[in-house]
């Protein structure tokens, strides 16, 4: 386990309040927060309730596809977002981990047209994204083990 950055529900808690604390800090209040499933689902809905934000937002996008294995790029799936439900508003755009950072730049796109202000925040940020997040709890190189995805699906399909 050494060779893996490991979040306890605990420690996701505590994470949680600290990068939502970094976005209060900052003086940035979003008027949605946006979870990109399904690993941002959780880190949305924490940062929402920790920053008082009743309205929140999902947008499914496939980009892993196993352990260090992707598509050749990330795909928004379906129900897909109206945009237009973002005209004028700010939007705080949030992931577990901004990897290759593509799938979060992809979202940021997606949303830029439309909402007055979009910030990113994510868990974990690595050295290869090709983006940076607005917001990061910690950066880190490692493949990382998140409470909600360590243990393998009940019903695998």
């Amino acid at each position: 386990m050494t060779d893996r950055e490991v979040l306890t529900w605990d420690l996701f808690g505590q994470a949680s309040r600290e990068l939502a604390q970094s976005i209060a800090d900052s003086g940035f209040a979003p008027e949605v927060v946006l979870g990109i499933a399904r690993g941002g689902l959780l880190p949305a809905g924490a940062l929402a309730y920790n920053l008082d934000c009743k309205a929140l937002f999902t947008m499914n996008v496939e980009f892993y596809t196993g352990m260090g294995t992707t598509l050749d790029d990330p795909v928004i799936l379906p129900p897909i977002l109206d945009a237009t439900e973002l005209d004028g508003l700010s939007v705080l755009v949030v992931d577990d981990v901004a990897d290759s950072g593509r799938t979060l730049e992809l979202v940021h796109g997606f949303c830029r047209d439309h909402a007055s202000e979009v910030r990113t925040a994510v868990v974990y940020e690595k050295p290869t994204s090709v983006i940076r997040a607005d917001y990061t709890w910690r950066l880190t190189d490692k493949w990382i083990n998140f409470p909600w995805s360590t243990l393998p699906p009940i019903t695998p399909r």
